[in-house]
């Protein structure tokens, strides 16, 4: 019998015997379920066993991940670096065979899986003609999987054309070269679909290539989707954007001409892939290999599919790196109508007639919208002067997804990038101004279409994305740049040239950080990794995951998060220290802080 005093029952003698009992069977029955409150008691020593089985297998798994990578990497290299599309595809123009030769080529997307053109193509829709950039990797971000821009296109019925770029540019091929290539690409869509203008889909620094487009192609093009593209290269804000002043602390333009010198008169892409792995230490460093290693069951085939595109690093031609960053990163000149494309032709974005849509994010630390709007303002006076000159322009904004996200996120590409493409009609019937567009998705599924969600396109006024920034100490940024690089150019290049050859270059080449971290756990590089290989197939096989919520699994991953959070914490003092250093150097330094 028990006896309730308050909310407790009081055992009786063989009610404590009873007890005494069950728990023991329960110590014995139960020992596996034990910790099953993660983190709230001791655990057992069944835990503590299946943890160190547990991580010796990942241990393993995750070196024999890093060696797939590695391996992917070299066969890729030895392959050419062909495009990673995932779409079978045909080339209708090289533009290597031009009579002013440039490393591009125009495909067109022949199949979908098993559905060819005849049959997911409806030609009475506009032709979608996508850009990549060349930022250090190869073209494909856009079209690497199939829950993709490329895809998005393709499965609502739109002709899809792609432009690729080859690993090595063309001797001495300039700006101009590419974008009078560009030119004879979208004139061969349009002459494919009379009447349907293309929509040009320029990516991250392949916007601005679009946007010169638009300004050059009159009535050849429809509307144009930038997407995370920075055209306002000044901008941004404090504390959370410091790639802007890079150019500052690194004295401009001449480092990159010293880089292209050593590499035989090519700048190595992997500087840029560096560029950006160190903006933001604790997820390309640290967050991407503790994930990997936390779920390798998971993670492995993800990581793999993304590292194969990531680590293709295609070079730039000497004038063309020197044009992108005397022009873009520094001078800040396309905003201001001062980029030069070629003799008495300055690039002018006035000039454009076909509606823009911009897509930027907040968690995009690349291309802020600070840098993917701020352009507007800087070319248009206010509102007025925008429905002047007859252009729409609409920008839409995601709250938290990354900057590669834009191009690569099935969700964005299955709902943002859905949105543009069924309202570009839309926008081409605004009257002329600025809006911002608006997704109701009361569903909350991004895999769905008209009416299950709505586009609003609500007005907006140019004068409230005025940036404000320090322009003066940017400009003495750009004049710095200019007086570097001329004596750079005229004291040390020619030496430089002088002593480099093709084999200095190949070494250099394979002696860059982001090419030896990778390729030196590969099969071809060390040999004892072939030993590795054979015991993860062995592991893989009797391979018995922990479930997610073991004590010890759950106290790896809170010291995993710790860890990137202190990397986060140093990288932001080192950001601070920047943004410091560069108010002192160039003055403003209020403005930055």
């Amino acid at each position: 019998m028990r006896k309730r005093k308050g909310l407790q029952a009081v055992p009786t003698p063989s009610d404590a015997g009873r007890a005494v009992a069950r728990s023991r069977l329960q110590v014995t029955e139960d020992a596996p379920r034990a910790g099953a409150d993660a983190g709230k008691g001791v655990p057992s020593w069944r835990d503590l066993l299946d943890y160190q089985r547990d991580v010796f297998e990942r241990t393993v798994l995750f070196w024999d991940t890093l060696r797939q990578r590695a391996d992917n990497m070299l066969e890729h290299e030895r392959a050419g670096l062909p495009p990673l599309l995932d779409f079978r595809h045909e080339m209708l123009i090289d533009a290597r065979r031009f009579e002013r030769p440039a490393n591009y080529a125009l495909l067109r997307i022949t199949e979908v899986g098993g559905d060819c053109w005849d049959d997911c193509v409806d030609l009475r829709k506009r032709p979608v003609v996508f850009v990549d950039p060349r930022a250090g990797h190869g073209p494909g971000i856009g079209g690497f999987k199939r829950e993709s821009e490329v895809g998005m296109a393709m499965r609502e019925g739109h002709p899809v054309y792609f432009v690729i770029f080859f690993p090595e540019p063309e001797p001495g091929q300039t700006l101009a070269d590419v974008l009078h290539a560009l030119r004879r690409f979208v004139e061969e869509v349009a002459r494919r679909h009379p009447g349907r203008p293309p929509v040009l889909y320029g990516n991250c620094q392949a916007g601005w290539a679009v946007t010169l487009l638009s300004a050059d192609c009159e009535g050849l093009v429809g509307p144009a989707v930038l997407n995370g593209s920075p055209l306002s290269y000044w901008a941004g804000e404090s504390g959370v954007n410091p790639m802007r002043m890079a150019g500052g602390l690194l004295g401009g333009a001449w480092l990159a001409h010293l880089a292209a010198d050593l590499g035989d008169g090519r700048f190595d892409g992997a500087w840029l892939a560096q560029n950006f792995e160190n903006l933001k230490p604790e997820k390309a460093v640290w967050e991407k290999y503790a994930r990997l290693f936390g779920d390798v069951d998971g993670e492995r085939e993800r990581f793999l599919e993304f590292e194969r595109w990531w680590n293709g690093f295609y070079f730039l031609s000497r004038e063309e790196i020197l044009a992108i960053v005397e022009n873009l990163f520094v001078g800040n000149e396309l905003e201001q109508g001062r980029l030069r494309i070629c003799q008495g032709c300055f690039a002018d974005l006035r000039r454009i007639r076909n509606p823009l849509v911009v897509f930027a994010s907040y968690g995009d630390n690349i291309t802020p919208p600070q840098q993917a709007l701020g352009w507007i303002p800087a070319v248009y006076r206010d509102t007025d002067d925008l429905k002047r000159a007859g252009q729409r322009i609409v920008y839409l904004t995601n709250s938290h997804v990354g900057h590669l996200g834009i191009f690569v996120s099935a969700g964005v590409a299955r709902l943002e990038h859905r949105a543009i493409l069924e309202s570009l009609e839309d926008v081409e019937a605004l009257p002329p101004g600025l809006y911002e567009m608006k997704i109701d998705n009361p569903s909350g599924d991004p895999d769905c279409h008209r009416p299950s969600y709505e586009v609003r396109f609500e007005p907006r006024r140019v004068e409230d994305l005025e940036v404000d920034y320090p322009r003066e100490a940017f400009e003495r940024v750009r004049r710095v740049s200019e007086l570097n690089e001329t004596l750079y150019r005229t004291f040390v290049s020619p030496w430089i040239q002088a002593c480099t050859t093709p084999w200095s270059a190949e070494l250099l080449k394979w002696l860059h950080p982001m090419r030896t971290s990778r390729y030196l756990v590969s099969e071809a590089f060390n040999p004892w990794m072939r030993g590795l290989a054979s015991l993860a197939e062995a592991v893989a096989e009797g391979r018995e995951p922990l479930r997610p919520d073991q004590p010890l699994l759950a106290r790896e991953r809170e010291a995993f998060a710790e860890v990137g959070r202190d990397i986060e914490r140093l990288r932001e003092v080192r950001d601070a220290a920047c943004e410091r250093a560069f108010g002192l150097l160039y003055g403003d330094e209020g403005a930055l802080r």
